[in-house]
């Protein structure tokens, strides 16, 4: 290991150290993550595309990292991570290497040694913000914005690919789906077909719509609002998750606000409106749909008991819905799995 510095673009420096194989310096968010464990898990979500995941529990990698079939994607997706200590000498059944070995394999950086809860609790008062992790504490002459790029690009499948053998067909819009959530629909009798953001089905044969999950400012995809709006002009099943239930608040008119420093963790209470019920949510999500801005032929299902904001939203008359939080879990509680029962009897 070698000194190194995260350094975020209001300013602050946090320092630590990087692997020796480490080089360059690497820009991106800066957000935390307060779950004890679901570390493969959130590592490997694309929600986390282009940011700088930083743990706060102290201890990452005690159970090491196991096989693909249990990631939620094929690769790391997060930019970097940063942890107070890497865990080197890891103990579980199904571990087949360390966290370290892990990043090393698909170049991910790796800043150990940081204070990872004086950071949070920076970024809590101050917000998420650009930031580089670097050998130098020097200050770089600039920091890009990811949320001006176009993430679900570079997440999203780039070919149609069609699962299950079911009577009934869903279009799944892959914004940067979580392998957990195909995992879940193919649990019924359906037919999925996985499509890119930007693939017009409008004009094929289908039953009922998803829309994933995915990284970055939901105002970025255009080609996803425009393909949302054009479905719901009609009357089949509709079901947003995360990144989706974002896009589907634009796509009717709605507007949506950049969160200070974002819901992510597994812990996040959300009350169902009109009940007293109360579930405990997996979240991994920058921006929120503002409750002002909906039409009267939309309700809010769900709120976040924690700051009150929208955690879900559906149509009063029509068979459309969609959630911020994430009912796949993984990681996280299991609270929610019945949405998905939801959309399937819809269908």
């Amino acid at each position: 290991m070698r000194p190194a510095y995260l350094i975020l673009s209001s300013g602050e420096r946090f320092q630590g150290f990087v692997p020796d194989w480490q080089c360059e310096t690497i820009f991106g968010e800066v957000v935390f993550n307060t779950s004890m464990v679901g570390y493969v898990e959130a590592m490997t979500d694309p929600s986390y595309a282009g940011q700088l995941l930083t743990f706060t529990y102290p201890l990452i990698g005690n159970y090491g990292v196991p096989g693909a079939n249990d990631w939620e994607s094929s690769k790391i997706q997060a930019a970097a991570i940063i942890v107070s200590e890497a865990v080197e000498f890891y103990s579980h059944r199904e571990a087949e290497r360390s966290l370290l070995e892990w990043c090393r394999a698909e170049n991910i950086p790796v800043l150990c040694g940081v204070d990872t809860r004086a950071l949070a609790k920076h970024i809590s008062h101050h917000g998420v913000c650009p930031a580089a992790i670097s050998l130098s504490d020097a200050m770089p002459a600039s920091f890009p914005d990811i949320n001006q790029e176009h993430l679900v690009r570079q997440v999203s499948i780039t070919e149609p690919k069609l699962y299950g053998t079911g009577e009934k067909l869903v279009i799944a819009v892959d914004c940067g789906m979580k392998e957990n959530i195909m995992r879940h629909l193919l649990k019924f009798p359906l037919r999925v077909k996985r499509v890119p953001f930007d693939y017009d089905f409008t004009n094929e044969p289908y039953d009922a719509v998803f829309f994933s999950n995915g990284p970055g400012d939901p105002a970025v995809c255009v080609e996803t609002i425009a393909l949302i709006k054009k479905v719901l002009h009609g009357d089949k099943p509709v079901f947003g998750i995360c990144l989706g239930a974002q896009m589907m608040g634009l796509a009717i008119g709605a507007k949506t606000v950049k969160l200070p420093f974002g819901h992510r963790a597994q812990n996040h209470p959300c009350i169902q409106e009109g009940s007293d019920r109360c579930f405990l949510t997996s979240q991994n999500h920058g921006f929120s749909i503002q409750e002002e801005t909906l039409s009267d032929d939309w309700q809010v299902i769900f709120r976040n008991l924690n700051d009150n904001t929208v955690q879900g939203i559906q149509h009063k008359t029509k068979p459309f819905f969609s959630v911020q939080f994430h009912p796949e879990e993984a990681p996280g509680p299991v609270d929610t799995q019945w949405l998905f029962k939801k959309f399937f009897e819809m269908i």
